[in-house]
């Protein structure tokens, strides 16, 4: 093999791997299917999220750990398939979180607001929840989003939140 084609295999190499280096340390990992979502607060208004699914144990495992850059409508969506105490934590997570503790019908039981990174202390839920969501600290409070607030996705049955779009 010619210096040129080691020289043109390394750059490709090198390439290849950057993306999913730079996604992983930064962002959320590129894998996880991706959804829109709505936050419908008591008094109407609606606001527009995206976020990463974890459906798979692996995939709720690892949540936002190792995660140091979110934006302002992005979060991850935990679903745990049917109700159960979820147990949270914050262990290898450098960014703050909002966690949204849902109920089946979609209603927001209760909000563990921003919480603090690297924490291993457990954030529990009050009663049994089917999905948890997770968005940068702050955003509860900033928004307006409290407990009875309503989350519009087809994961709660909603047939008119906006379309899940793969990724």
């Amino acid at each position: 093999m010619t210096r040129r084609h080691r020289l043109l295999l390394s750059f490709i190499a090198v390439v290849i791997c950057t993306p999913s280096s730079v996604t992983l340390a930064d962002g959320i990992p590129p894998h996880l299917p991706v959804s829109d979502l709505g936050l419908r607060t008591v008094d109407g208004r609606v606001h527009h999220f995206r976020v990463s699914l974890a459906t798979r144990p692996a995939d709720r495992q690892r949540g936002l750990m190792f995660v140091t850059e979110l934006a302002d409508d992005q979060g991850m969506l935990f679903d745990n398939g049917r109700p159960a105490i979820p147990s949270m934590w914050m262990k290898n997570t450098p960014l703050s979180l909002d966690m949204l503790f849902i109920r089946a019908d979609g209603s927001i039981s209760s909000i563990a607001r921003e919480t603090v990174p690297y924490s291993r202390a457990l954030i529990l839920s009050a009663e049994p929840v089917r999905a948890v969501l997770e968005l940068k600290g702050g955003t509860c409070e900033r928004l307006g989003i409290e407990p009875g607030d309503t989350v519009l996705h087809p994961l709660f049955g909603d047939k008119d939140s906006p379309p899940s779009a793969g990724r």
